[in-house]
């Protein structure tokens, strides 16, 4: 089988395309929201950032869960595999990622304190923007379960009966 092959079977796929769509949505989302905001002008900037909302994150593990549950069944072993990672994810994204993008800013103030001269080169690595809150984790869950069912309707996926 060509490459190419292989790609066709991987952008027909329901459960790859239903999260690699709700990601896409989720970022699009961001730009948008970005454009209202008006506190970053760099349009492609925000749509290749973390954090903000919706998360793209839990958008997309959430398409691929339900995804996967309507394609198979949620009795199978492969559904329970998505259903797990899409929890890490998320309890990830709003948790450790969160905390970590709040330390960023304390980081930020102390070293603007201490280092006034070189605090900009000092932090110019740390992103304040790296995780989600809770709002936008379920927002993202939201969007990740609506393309799921839309996507299925549109590829005509029969309900899995597992």
């Amino acid at each position: 089988m060509v490459l190419w092959e292989h790609f066709k079977h991987l952008f027909t796929n329901y459960v790859f395309l239903s999260a690699l769509i709700s990601w896409f949505l989720a970022q699009i989302i961001k730009v948008i929201i970005g454009l209202f905001n008006k506190k970053e002008k760099n349009l492609l900037k925000i749509f290749f950032s973390t954090g903000g909302m919706p998360s793209s994150h839990s958008s997309s593990v959430m398409a691929l869960c339900m995804a996967t549950g309507i394609k198979v069944g949620l009795g199978t072993p492969v559904f329970a595999v998505t259903f797990v990672l899409a929890g890490i994810v998320m309890t990830d994204a709003s948790g450790v990622r969160y905390q970590t993008g709040q330390q960023n800013i304390i980081l930020k103030r102390i070293t603007q304190k201490l280092f006034s001269e070189d605090a900009n080169e000092i932090n110019a690595g740390l992103k304040e923007l790296v995780g989600h809150t809770h709002a936008q984790v379920y927002a993202g869950a939201a969007l990740g379960l609506a393309v799921a069912i839309i996507m299925k309707f549109i590829m005509n996926i029969p309900l899995a009966t597992a």
